[in-house]
Formats: C-alpha cells, sequence, structure tokens
C-alpha cells in the first residue's frame, strides 16, 4: 500500500522525484525489515501483557521431559505476533499486483489461522491435545492446494517453467526436468505441508524453530533476488543456471519482513523464554517457507538448508514406524531434540548447535549455486 502511494506521488513534482528509490527491491527490503523488526519488538511486551492477562498460558506434555514442567503457564501464542508484522510489513512494502508475494501470505495466513484454533482449543480445554490431527491435516491440505493449484494455474510463472523442477548441481536450462502437473502438484503440496509440520515439530525448545526460520528466510530472500533481478543487461539467474522467474524478486520484501519479525520475538523466546510462538507461528511460518521454495523453485536446496527441519521431522516418523513395526523406540524421545534433552543436554545448547548447523547448511545449499 505505502509503496504504490509513494510511487504514484514520485512524478508529481520535481522535489518529490527521490521518491523513485521506492521502486528498488532492495530499498523496499529494508524498509520491510526495519517495520517489522520494530513491530515486533515494540509491540512485544504489550503482546506478552495482553496474553497474561487473557491467561494464555502453556499446557506441557505429560510424557514430555520433566524439566519443561517450570514452563507452565508461560504465555503462548505469540506466534501472532510474528505473522501480523509480517503481514503489515508486507502489505505496506510488495508490490501488491504481484502473485508470489499473495500466494507465500495466503499460505502463511491461512496455516496460521489453523494454528490459532488449535492453540486455541488446547487452552479452552487445559491439556496440551487441542485439533485432531486429521482435522488439522485436512485444512493444510485444502489451504494449501488451492496456493498451488492457483499459483501453477496463474500467470505467475511463464509456461515453460511451471511444471520443472531445478535440482542442486545441474545446469537448469541444459537439463531440463519435468514433472504432469497432477505429480507436481501433489509435489507442491507436499513441499508446503511437510515444511509446516517440520517447523511445528522443532518448535519444542526456547528459541530452536525461530533461529533456523530466520536463516531460512534470509536464505530465501538470497534465492528470490538471484531468479527475479535482472541488472541492467545482467540476468543474475542465467549466469547462475538457475531459473529466472520474473517477480520472484519481490519476495524479497516478504523475506525480509519475515526474518526480521522472527529477530524480534526472539528476542522475548530465548532461553528463558517470556512467549512461545505456538502452533500459530510454526505452522504458518513453516507453510510460508515451503511456498517460498516452489515460487523461486528452490524445492530441492530447500531440503538442504531446512536440514533442522528435515531431521526432526524424520525423527518423529522413524519413531513411529520403528515402535509400530517392532516395538522399540530408537530415540529416547521424539522430536529429536528431546532425545538429546533426555542425553543430559542443557536446552540452550541443543538450541545453539541447531543454529549453527542451519547455518552451516545454509552456507552449503548458497554454494550449489555456483557448482554446476
Amino acid at each position: 500500500m505505502l509503496f504504490h502511494l509513494l510511487w504514484d506521488l514520485h512524478d508529481r513534482a520535481p522535489w518529490l522525484s527521490w521518491l523513485n528509490v521506492v521502486r528498488y527491491v532492495t530499498f523496499r527490503a529494508a524498509a520491510g525489515f526495519v517495520t517489522a523488526l520494530l513491530l515486533s519488538m515494540l509491540l512485544g511486551p504489550l503482546f506478552i501483557r495482553l496474553l497474561q492477562r487473557l491467561q494464555v498460558g502453556q499446557t506441557i506434555r505429560d510424557d514430555g521431559p520433566q524439566s519443561h514442567l517450570v514452563k507452565a503457564g508461560t504465555p503462548t501464542m505469540g506466534g501472532a505476533l510474528i505473522v501480523g508484522a509480517l503481514t503489515l510489513s508486507t502489505l505496506l512494502w510488495c508490490d501488491l499486483r504481484n502473485g508470489f508475494v499473495w500466494a507465500v501470505l495466503g499460505i502463511t495466513v491461512g496455516y496460521a489461522a489453523i494454528g490459532f484454533l488449535d492453540d486455541f482449543l488446547k487452552l479452552t480445554r487445559g491439556n496440551s491435545k487441542g485439533l485432531p490431527g486429521k482435522a488439522k491435516l485436512a485444512g493444510q491440505l485444502a489451504i494449501g492446494a488451492i496456493a498451488v493449484l492457483w499459483l501453477l494455474r496463474g500467470d505467475s510463472f511463464p509456461a515453460e517453467l511451471r511444471l520443472r523442477l531445478a535440482l542442486p548441481f545441474l545446469d537448469f536450462y541444459r537439463h531440463p526436468i519435468a514433472l504432469p502437473l497432477g505429480l507436481y502438484a501433489a509435489f507442491g503440496l507436499l513441499v508446503v505441508v511437510g515444511s509446516s509440520n517440520a517447523v511445528n515439530l522443532t518448535d519444542g525448545l526456547d528459541g530452536l524453530a525461530i533461529g533456523p526460520v530466520i536463516i531460512a528466510a534470509s536464505t530465501f530472500a538470497v534465492l528470490a533476488y538471484a531468479s527475479g533481478t535482472v541488472l541492467r543487461d545482467f540476468n543474475i539467474a542465467e549466469y547462475l543456471r538457475i531459473p529466472h522467474i520474473a517477480g520472484a524478486s519481490e519476495l524479497v520484501i516478504l523475506c525480509a519482513a519475515m526474518a526480521a519479525a522472527s529477530i524480534g520475538f526472539l528476542w522475548y523466546n530465548s532461553y528463558p523464554a517470556s512467549v512461545f510462538m505456538g502452533d500459530v507461528g510454526s505452522l504458518g511460518l513453516g507453510g510460508g517457507l515451503g511456498m517460498m521454495a516452489l515460487a523461486t523453485k528452490s524445492e530441492a536446496v530447500w531440503a538442504i538448508f531446512g536440514g533442522v527441519f528435515v531431521v526432526e521431522a524424520l525423527s518423529v516418523m522413524v519413531q513411529v514406524v520403528s515402535f509400530r513395526l517392532t516395538g522399540r523406540r530408537i530415540f529416547k524421545m521424539a522430536p529429536l531434540h528431546h532425545h538429546y534433552e533426555l542425553h543430559g543436554w542443557d536446552e540452550p545448547k541443543i538450541v545453539v548447535r541447531a543454529w549453527i548447523l542451519s547455518l552451516l547448511l545454509a552456507m552449503v545449499a548458497l554454494a550449489t549455486l555456483k557448482m554446476r
């Protein structure tokens, strides 16, 4: 909204010509970053006090680590602050005619709404069981299917790119790999829903999920800029041999807003947390990251720099399959971060090491841009 207003004003008078700066994605990304950071940090204390007044406290699983019992009653649903800050910043600074922005924002807000309902039911029932798993998954599939099909059927992608896959280490233009519409739609839905639930499973310790989310959003900002930006006559995507997606660079602003809103939230979520993200944050942010992977054709690379989320989700799957088939558990407790807790690792050590691994994996993923 603010972008369109300032752009309309820039040629109204000579003294307003400096507003031409808003046409640059980098300027608006910086503006979106500052806006989201200020919103999340300045509104954080007010939001926490509101949650405390409403008695929106976390319920703790009976079968979880005993060290978590002291966290009972800590305000939750703090993810609403992240989603609200990034949404407002995106609406202010993005070109709202861009289909990619609406696809990612729609998934983020839609999945956050599912998470809000899940958190609300947990609080009103006074236990850790909220929305039934099947109902939650059905909602994710429905919203995800609408967004994925809209993205594929719309005019966001050129026809020759719409169903193509971009794989690490392969020249996108010399190795065309395409899927049928139905198969690609199913794959895209798996990426979005899987990302959402993987972030949700990772969100079990103070700051554990939000750190990798910040790193992932920052990495997607680089990928979106490289995919969608042409500097004069220099096409960055063609030089790097990745798909050139006109308009994808507008996602840099949304990525910057997501990273900034998450940083502001981390100020209050770091150990010992004053507020928890809740499903409203983890489901929404995870779904948004998954949709960014589709919009930038980075699905395979996302599996690399989202490795912490992938491993956490796989640990749950392995645990469930092993127990059902053999009656034995591979880990002391799943997701994996609880296994290390029960091994005696301190919570901050697990969290910081997860951040370090996320940063290393992000560097590996970005290195693949030149290894083709």
